[in-house]
């Protein structure tokens, strides 16, 4: 079976049509559309009402502004936006491609998972990262909870994690669900916590709703990206940056796995006795159930 071609990154149709007709736009539309342009992550999970209020606009003028720009409403311009920054969501695309650049050598496939390790290594070990670590070793002190958020396989990574920080002494929980049965994990969050999400793709209404509750309730958000210049940072508290293969490799999830492990470790080193304290009680739990154990 052949391979299909790799795709080429959707055009911008929202900067295009922006671009076009800037010039015929009043300032009130205007400024809508040019709050849409720089929050695209955001808006996804907005309505028009609530685009409004950002920009001190009705709904109906939010409504006219995105028909100004050729779109039948908000819903057509939310997958505009979806499609162009989500990129390609095909599993069968990005592995095609991936394997078209192994081209049947396992050494090249060996290289491929390997270059992409110590490509994250050698990243969480910048001065950038290092300083945003030092910012989430302050958070951590303060932290009465940890919440951390990951959908699909990050969601398998967010309920280690979420073990892990248990296992050291801070109630921890993962945001893991998809649709509404978000909602009801999104019920545990309170102030005084610290959210932890890994958010590497697009700006699904998952996350958007997960980071409205943390804004609400005053949470500070660390941010795991997959891009430096993701709009999604203006979130965050602190943002650690980790290295993606192509955006149309298939996605490896050790970088997140490997941050979430260095994050339990930072916040272990600052809060020892509460960690050592917690093991030493799990070791005692465990003897309860099977005296062997260790």
């Amino acid at each position: 079976m052949s391979l299909p071609p790799t795709p080429n990154r959707l055009k911008d149709r929202f900067g295009e049509q922006l671009a076009k007709r800037r010039e015929r736009l009043s300032p009130g539309l205007l400024k809508v559309v040019e709050f849409i342009d720089a929050h695209r992550h955001r808006v996804l999970g907005l309505s028009a009402l609530e685009i409004g209020f950002e920009t001190g606009a009705s709904d109906a003028t939010v409504i006219r502004a995105i028909q100004a720009l050729g779109f039948s409403g908000l819903r057509e311009l939310k997958d505009v936006l979806e499609a162009w920054l989500g990129e390609t969501d095909s599993p069968i695309e990005k592995m095609a491609a991936t394997l078209r650049d192994v081209d049947g050598h396992v050494s090249h496939a060996i290289d491929f998972v390997l270059q992409t390790t110590a490509a994250t290594v050698e990243t969480l070990s910048s001065s950038e990262n290092r300083q945003a670590l030092s910012g989430i070793t302050r958070l951590f002190t303060t932290a009465e909870a940890v919440a951390i958020f990951g959908i699909g396989a990050s969601g398998i990574i967010a309920d280690y994690g979420a073990r892990l920080f248990s296992r050291s002494g801070v109630p921890s929980y993962a945001l893991n669900a998809t649709g509404i049965s978000l909602a009801e994990q999104l019920l545990a969050m309170r102030p005084g916590q610290l959210l932890i999400m890994l958010l590497h793709g697009r700006a699904h209404r998952e996350a958007m709703a997960t980071i409205a509750e943390a804004e609400r309730l005053s949470i500070p958000i660390v941010m795991v990206l997959g891009k430096a210049d993701s709009p999604l940072r203006n979130h965050a508290a602190e943002v650690l940056v980790l290295p993606r293969a192509k955006s149309e490799h298939v996605a490896l999830h050790a970088p997140s796995l490997i941050a979430i492990e260095l994050l339990h470790i930072t916040y272990s080193a600052v809060r020892p006795k509460a960690t050592l304290d917690s093991l030493e009680r799990l070791i005692e739990l465990r003897t309860l159930i099977r005296p062997s154990a260790k």
